[in-house]
C-alpha cells in the first residue's frame, strides 16, 4: 500500500517517536528514496526504505551505538549522501546520543574543518559506510572513537532491544556551522527544537495539510537538507526522495526530472543553484522535463536575488513551471534553520530600494530601473516563531523600515553553543531572543535580509554590502565566475579599504584574460554604482577563493588569506 495521502501525524514529540509511528501505522508505505547516478548519463538507481524498514535499521544501529556510548555521548556522522545517513542520525537519537553530522574525509576542500569539529566534538562513536570505512578509520585514529561500519551492523541487534526515554529538552545533535571561520562553533539542537522546526516548515510550504514529496540534494550535515530531507519528512510521513550533491553539480537536469517525477514535490536549493540549472540545463534535456507540479522551490542562501528567479522561471516557462513556487526564505543553524519563507502560490514580492538610504540604515523605495537601486527579495513572514529588528549596539527595538540587527524568538532556537557558555550568552539571548548577526528590515509585513553585520565595508563612513559589491563586480566582465568572489574590507590609513578577490571562468587561461583591462572594468563599475574606489582586485584560478562546507563563498577565510600574501603569488591584479 502506498497511497498518496499519509494519515494524520500525532503530536509526538521527538523524530524516533514519529518513526515508530509510521512504521506501525504505514509499514509499507515508502519513507526514504535515494537515487544514485553510477555513471555519466545515468538516469537513477532508487534504492527505498520503508517505514518498517527503517525503523528496523534504525533499531539495529541505535543497539549497536548504545554497547560503545552512553546517553548524551556525540556520535559523529561521516557517511555518504545516502539513507545509511539517514539511518544513522536517526539512530543516534534512538539511542539517547547527540548526533554530529558530519561528512567523509574526502570532502575536497574540508579535511581541515572536518578535523577542527571531531576535536571539538570529541565523539566516542563515528558511524561511515563501507566504502568509506577505510578512510574514516585513517582520519580518525588519533580521536579515541570506535568507528562502526553501519551497513554492517545486521538486523538481528534490534532483537530485545528497547531505547530508553529521552527527555524533549535534551540535545538531540550539534549543528555544527557552516565554517565561515577557522572555529566553527556546534549548536546544540533539542529533540523539540528540530521537531518544532520541522513542523513549522511543513506549515509554510503547505504540507501540512496536502501530500508533499521532499526531493533534495542538499547535504544532509547542511542544516536545510537535514531538517527537509529528514526531520520534516520524519514527522509528517512523507516520501523523501535524494541524491547526492555531486551528482547534481555533474548534472543539475537530474534535479529536476526527479521534481517532475514527483507530484507536488517541495525542494531546496541555494541561490547559485537556480542561476545553474537555468545556463547549464540544455533545450534537449528540458524537451521531457513537465515542471507543472511542483509545489515550492525554497531559495534559502542569502543573498536570495530576484533576477535569478526571473532567469530561472524564464529558463523552464515552456516546461509549465509556475513563477509562484518560488519562495526566497531565511534561516540559520542557531534557529535550527527555519524562521520565515514566502509561501507558495503567490509570486515573490520585491523591493527596489535607495542605495544610499540603506547604507544609512533605512529602507526607501527606489525607481527599479534605477541603476543604483538595490533589488532584494521578500523573505516572507516568520513561520510560527517572532522576528524583530533591533540597534546592534543599543538593543532598541527598531520601527518598520528601519535596518538594524535581526532577532528571532521562537521554540525552534537552539539551546546554545556546545562548550561555549560566553558565546552562547552573547548570542542566545535575554527572553529567548536569539541574536543572529544579520541585518535586515521589516517593510509591507516582510523580512527583507540585507547582508551580515560582521561583513559591512565600512569606507569613508559609509555601509557598503559585501554581496552588493559582489553582484556589480560579477557583471562588470564575462570572465569573471559567478558568485566566486568575495569583497570585504582591510585596514587602511585611515579606516577600512575596500578589496574584491574574484576566479576567472574555468576554461581560460590567465594568458586569454586582458587582466588590466578586467581590473579597470570592474573598478570603474564599483566606483559608478557604489561610489566605492576598490583599494585592490584581485584575479585567481578557479577554485582559489575559499567556500564553507555548505557552498557559500567564505569572505572571512579569503580576507584572512589575503593578509597573509596568499595571493599575489597566485593572482594577478
Amino acid at each position: 500500500m502506498d497511497s498518496r495521502r499519509p494519515p494524520h501525524a500525532p503530536a509526538h514529540r521527538s523524530l524516533p517517536a514519529c518513526v515508530r509511528h509510521w512504521a506501525e501505522t504505514t509499514p509499507d508505505r515508502r519513507a526514504f528514496t535515494y537515487v544514485d547516478h553510477p555513471a555519466p548519463g545515468s538516469r537513477g538507481v532508487h534504492r527505498t526504505l520503508t517505514w518498517r524498514r527503517l525503523d528496523l535499521r534504525v533499531r539495529a544501529l541505535a543497539a549497536r551505538l548504545a554497547e560503545d556510548a552512553g546517553p548524551g555521548d556525540r556520535v559523529a556522522l561521516l557517511c555518504p549522501q545516502g539513507t545509511e545517513y539517514v539511518t544513522a542520525f536517526l539512530a543516534a537519537l534512538t539511542a539517547g546520543l547527540v548526533a554530529v553530522p558530519l561528512y567523509p574525509p574526502d570532502l575536497p576542500g574540508h579535511g581541515g574543518r572536518l578535523a577542527a569539529v571531531l576535536a571539538d566534538a570529541r565523539p566516542a562513536v563515528v558511524v561511515t559506510t563501507s566504502p568509506a570505512a577505510g578512510m574514516v578509520r585513517d582520519f580518525c585514529a588519533d580521536t579515541g572513537a570506535r568507528v562502526v561500519v553501519a551497513d554492517q551492523v545486521p538486523d538481528a541487534a534490534a532483537e530485545g532491544w528497547q531505547p530508553s526515554t529521552t527527555p524533549e529538552s535534551a540535545v538531540a545533535y550539534l549543528q555544527y556551522t557552516s565554517g565561515s571561520t577557522r572555529t566553527p562553533a556546534g549548536v546544540e539542537i533539542t529533540h523539540a527544537n528540530v521537531v518544532a522546526n520541522a513542523h513549522q516548515a511543513l506549515t509554510a510550504y503547505g504540507a501540512d495539510t496536502e501530500p508533499l514529496t521532499c526531493v533534495g540534494w542538499l547535504p544532509l550535515y547542511h542544516d536545510m537538507g537535514l531538517v527537509l530531507s529528514v526531520a520534516a519528512p520524519v514527522v509528517r510521513g512523507l516520501l523523501s526522495v535524494l541524491m547526492d550533491p555531486a551528482a547534481f553539480l555533474h548534472e543539475p537536469v537530474r534535479w529536476l526530472r526527479l521534481l517532475a517525477a514527483h507530484p507536488r514535490a517541495v525542494s531546496a536549493a541555494p541561490n547559485f543553484a537556480y542561476d545553474y540549472c537555468a545556463a547549464a540545463v540544455t533545450e534537449a534535456q528540458k524537451a521531457d522535463l513537465r515542471l507543472a507540479g511542483i509545489a515550492a522551490l525554497i531559495n534559502g542562501s542569502e543573498p536570495v536575488r530576484p533576477g535569478t528567479a526571473d532567469r530561472f522561471h524564464a529558463a523552464f516557462a515552456a516546461q509549465g513551471l509556475d513563477p509562484a513556487t518560488h519562495c526566497p526564505s531565511y534561516g540559520l543553524a542557531e534557529a535550527t534553520v527555519f524562521v520565515s519563507a514566502a509561501r507558495p502560490g503567490r509570486p515573490p514580492q520585491r523591493f527596489a530600494l535607495d542605495r544610499d538610504a540603506l547604507a544609512a540604515g533605512k529602507a526607501l523605495p527606489a525607481r527599479p530601473d534605477d541603476p543604483r537601486a538595490v533589488l532584494l527579495a521578500g523573505c516572507g513572514t516568520p513561520a510560527g516563531q517572532r522576528v524583530r529588528i533591533t540597534d546592534p549596539v543599543t538593543d532598541a527595538v527598531l520601527s518598520e523600515g528601519e535596518v538594524g540587527e535581526i532577532r528571532v524568538q521562537g521554540p525552534n532556537v537552539g539551546r546554545g553553543y556546545w562548550n561555549q557558555d560566553e558565546h552562547s550568552r552573547r548570542v542566545f539571548g535575554p527572553g529567548g531572543w536569539l541574536r543572529t548577526g544579520d541585518l535586515g528590515t521589516l517593510l509591507d509585513g516582510q523580512l527583507l535580509v540585507t547582508g551580515r553585520l560582521k561583513d559591512l565595508i565600512v569606507v569613508d563612513g559609509r555601509n557598503h554590502y559585501p554581496q552588493d559589491v559582489e553582484a556589480t563586480a560579477q557583471d562588470a566582465h564575462p570572465a569573471l565566475r559567478p558568485d566566486r568572489l568575495a569583497a570585504f574590507g582591510t585596514p587602511g590609513d585611515p579606516g577600512e579599504r575596500a578589496v574584491v578577490v574574484a576566479e576567472h571562468v574555468r576554461g581560460t587561461s590567465l594568458a586569454e584574460i586582458d587582466v588590466p583591462a578586467l581590473v579597470a572594468a570592474v573598478r570603474a563599475a564599483v566606483s559608478a554604482r557604489h561610489g566605492l574606489r576598490l583599494a585592490d582586485v584581485v584575479l585567481v584560478p578557479p577554485g582559489t577563493v575559499p567556500r564553507t562546507s555548505s557552498g557559500k563563498v567564505s569572505r572571512a577565510l579569503t580576507r584572512e588569506r589575503y593578509l597573509a600574501g596568499a595571493y599575489p603569488a597566485e593572482g594577478v591584479r
